[in-house]
């Protein structure tokens, strides 16, 4: 007999993420490897765009781990939109992954009405699709080699 919970509680959730972690390295070759290495560590990166006045106009934000560049965010002010602020976020996030932190590949996912197009004129590529993610809305994952 089990008792079912669905409480939000950090401590058994990161409890869970540890034995996770221990499970998928213990069976995971490349998982041991990776974990023995810098990569290993999720780090932030975040880049940011601020005007003459030091007010924020734009942002990216996201992480590395396991030489991947993890795009979670990406904003440019709308006023300030089609100049190429948005690319110059993502070319930092890029340098830095790329040059400071080793990594070979970037990744994000966005929405079919917020920048599929941007990110491929970039170079990225999609490598998957949600349709009705939520309902009415596709989900693209896009990469990009680094190299």
């Amino acid at each position: 007999m089990f008792r079912l919970e669905t409480e939000v509680d950090k401590e058994r959730r990161q409890l869970l993420n540890k034995w996770l972690r221990d499970d998928n390295t213990a069976r995971s070759p490349r998982l041991r490897a990776l974990r023995d290495t810098p990569a290993a560590l999720e780090v932030p990166l975040e880049v940011w765009a601020l005007d003459a006045e030091d007010r924020l106009v734009a942002g990216l934000t996201g992480r590395t781990w396991a030489h991947w560049l993890h795009v979670d965010l990406l904003w440019v002010d709308p006023r300030l939109r089609g100049c190429g602020l948005g690319s110059r976020l993502l070319a930092e996030a890029e340098r830095v992954a790329r040059t400071d932190r080793a990594c070979a590949r970037s990744r994000v996912e966005t929405w079919d009405f917020q920048a599929p197009d941007f990110y491929r004129r970039l170079g990225y590529e999609v490598s998957g699709r949600i349709e009705d993610y939520p309902p009415g809305l596709t989900e693209f994952t896009l990469i990009k080699e680094l190299v």
